[in-house]
């Protein structure tokens, strides 16, 4: 009887545990595939929310990255500006912009800005993150504790890998940009 109530309590725990992962887990849809992202809940419980309210509303569909800059990041989520759909003078404008909603409060963590990892952009002060964020293509160390990580790539770096290079001369701005097809919770 024992064993029958272990294996039991064990097979609960895997779905349980199953289930409340999927809940954390993102889609981001590129030109060249699919990516999927696990959110951190635990160290950026509003940055997280903020994320799946803007993906889940379809605010990130169709934004372009706006900034892009080889052995560093991808930027994007700028939802004012950076719809690849809008006219010429929003994607020039794109980077500039956030969501309506008001700026977070940042939530700095321990995590490590390492390859694969999504944190939010924000200006010189800490607590202007909004809906922009950028994806790490290399460890950046420089950017622990300073910008609020939330998540990172599980699986589809490569397709990441090959959203387009901006101009380093002027700071990766990217001319004829990559977009997000749909960014969505599993």
């Amino acid at each position: 009887m024992n064993k029958v109530y272990l294996s039991l309590l064990f097979l609960f725990f895997l779905l349980t545990n199953n289930t409340m992962s999927k809940e954390n887990i993102m889609i981001l849809k590129l030109e060249n595939g699919e990516v999927k992202i696990e959110l951190f809940q635990d160290v950026a419980p509003n940055h997280v929310k903020r994320i799946k309210e803007l993906a889940d509303s379809g605010k990130y569909d169709n934004v372009v990255f706006h900034r892009v800059i080889d052995g560093f990041m991808a930027q994007t989520g700028d939802v004012k500006f950076g719809n690849a759909g809008s006219e010429d003078f929003n994607l020039r404008m794109a980077g500039m912009g956030g969501s309506e909603l008001p700026n977070l409060k940042q939530e700095f963590n321990d995590l490590p800005h390492e390859r694969g990892t999504l944190s939010m952009a924000r200006s010189s002060d800490p607590d202007s993150a909004n809906s922009q964020f950028f994806i790490c293509f290399k460890p950046a160390p420089f950017l622990d504790r300073q910008y609020t990580v939330f998540g990172k790539v599980i699986e589809g770096m490569e397709y990441v890998d090959k959203i387009k290079r901006g101009d380093e001369n002027n700071n990766g701005a990217v001319s004829d940009p990559d977009k997000i097809i749909s960014f969505k919770s599993l």
